[in-house]
């Protein structure tokens, strides 16, 4: 019987800066329950400097469903840059919005 358990291989991390018009837009809560439909795990955070941060992991596809999300945000957005990097694996039970740094 094969184990359809994710393994490692399959698990994505990755780190995301958000800029554009990307605060005061609903984006962070927007991220929130998109990633709570796909089943990623991971937070999202308002940066000082005007961008957002998220950090996402989960299933190869659904990552990379929500980094397409994140390219275009909420339709009150504009998203003029996504910058995506390797990310080591978290700890996390869900995603959720965290303060800003």
């Amino acid at each position: 019987m094969p184990n359809n358990l994710p393994t490692a291989a399959d698990i994505a991390c990755r780190r995301l800066i958000v800029s554009g018009r990307v605060q005061g837009v609903y984006y962070r809560a927007s991220m929130v329950e998109a990633a709570h439909k796909l089943g990623v795990k991971g937070w999202v955070r308002n940066r000082f400097d005007g961008t957002v941060e998220a950090h996402l992991q989960g299933d190869g596809e659904a990552v990379a469903m929500l980094l397409a999300w994140a390219r275009r945000g909420p339709p009150a957005a504009a998203v003029s840059n996504v910058l995506v990097e390797l990310a080591e694996a978290g700890d996390y039970s869900d995603f959720q919005a965290i303060a800003t740094a």
